[in-house]
């Protein structure tokens, strides 16, 4: 035990003690301090802008928040939950719309990027008493079992088609000089950015392959 010159003897234990409440100690009374120095930074108020579109042949007028997708616009503002919200992340296709006439991932895109454009939902392909030809192409073939990914992989399919009638070519398209035909590989590598966790794969292949005969 070491000893002071005054004669205290403290053992190493106490000392040890008597450190640890020391700066316990001093860490609470520097709490308050640390409090009134740190005041949290106000919030922001969102940065709102006004868009129109026309979406399923309706002019859409939206006053909306910079950062809304438009994934959450359709959903959210416009109550057109037909368009699903899957991944989040642009790898399921599941929120695939048609917008300026291309397919795009709705979850990727911001409203406001489209100002001015044609968008069009599954609900603007057909409606239950009057379905568009690959609707009903889809229920013919059971392209689908939960149906949840079934609106962006229609919408995705239909775009397919257009884009193979437009003579634009894929990864899977043998002569890129030549017009793409919808062969069974062409219409799998075109349909690749849609998932379908109930494996109807095949059937949809079917589905879009019939309307494309018809077509023909």
């Amino acid at each position: 035990m070491p000893e002071q010159d005054d004669g205290f003897k403290l053992t190493r234990r106490e000392a040890l003690i008597t450190g640890a409440a020391s700066v316990a100690a001093a860490s609470v009374t520097g709490v308050p301090a640390l409090a009134a120095t740190a005041s949290p930074t106000p919030a922001r108020p969102p940065v709102m802008a006004k868009v129109s579109f026309t979406v399923n042949g309706t002019v859409r007028e939206l006053d909306v928040d910079t950062r809304t997708t438009l994934l959450d616009a359709l959903r959210e503002h416009l109550r057109l939950t037909g368009t699903k919200k899957g991944c989040d992340h642009g790898q399921c296709g599941a929120c695939t719309v048609i917008a300026g006439g291309h397919r795009i991932n709705a979850c990727l895109s911001l409203a406001v990027m489209h100002q001015g454009d044609s968008i069009t939902t599954i609900e603007g392909l057909g409606t239950p008493e009057n379905l568009h030809p690959m609707q009903r192409a889809f229920v013919r073939h059971d392209g689908f079992q939960c149906g949840y990914c079934t609106p962006g992989q229609i919408c995705s399919a239909v775009a397919v088609l257009d884009e193979i009638g437009a003579g634009i070519p894929s990864h899977a398209s043998v002569d890129l000089l030549a017009p793409p035909q919808a062969t069974a590989a062409e219409l799998r590598e075109r349909m690749s950015g849609n998932l379908c966790r109930c494996g109807a794969y095949s059937n949809i292949i079917d589905a879009i392959t019939e309307v494309a005969g018809a077509r023909a």
